[in-house]
Order: structure tokens, then C-alpha cells, then sequence
């Protein structure tokens, strides 16, 4: 089941505060970019954040599950009205996460 495009744009514009947030349409659901880095996946009306230790060490819920089946295990963030927490939570992984390898043309 893919996500409903209302709900990827709700999760968008929570998440503006970090950065520059951009939802990119992937195999049927939508992968969350911060400042052109993927930081989240957005599945099944569903918020999957990338794990790292300074996004747990933020979390009001730690719940770790796949995003899809066969994927490995993301934060599974239920609280998605705190636009303040989201955005910070979305930064802090951005932060967290190595910059994009470079692809060889």
C-alpha cells in the first residue's frame, strides 16, 4: 500500500524547520531528503527515520521497525503533530549521517 500524497506533504511541511525537506516518489512510497541528504522514509502513511545515536538519544518512543518487508529496521515516529520535535529529530539525523558518496558519471 503506498502513501497517500496528503500525508507525505503533512509529514514535508512538519519537518521544514530542519532544512531544506524534500519528498522523492521511491518503489511506490517516498523517501525523505534534508538538505539534498536522505534522513527518512515515508511508507505506508508511515514515518521511518534513519537510525543513529543522536536521533535515540532524542526519541520520546523508541520503536525500531522494518519500513518494508525485507528492509532493515528504521525509528518508527508516531508523534508526527510536534512540528518543533520533528524538526529537530530530522536535523540532528541529518547531522548524524555521512555526506552522500559522489556518483562517477
Amino acid at each position: 500500500m503506498a502513501s497517500n500524497i496528503d500525508f507525505v506533504q503533512y509529514i514535508a511541511d512538519q519537518c521544514s524547520g530542519a532544512g531544506d525537506i524534500a519528498a522523492r516518489k521511491m518503489f511506490g512510497d517516498y523517501g525523505l531528503y534534508c538538505d539534498g541528504k536522505i534522513v527518512a522514509l515515508i511508507c505506508d502513511d508511515g514515518l521511518y527515520v534513519k537510525p543513529t545515536e543522536a536521533a535515540r538519544a532524542m526519541l520520546r518512543k523508541e520503536e525500531l521497525r522494518p519500513p518494508y518487508e525485507g528492509a532493515k529496521d528504521y525509528f518508527y515516529i508516531t508523534d508526527v503533530d510536534d512540528r518543533v520535535y520533528l524538526s529537530t529529530l530530522i536535523r540532528s539525523t541529518y547531522e548524524a549521517l555521512p555526506e552522500p558518496k559522489r556518483r562517477k558519471r
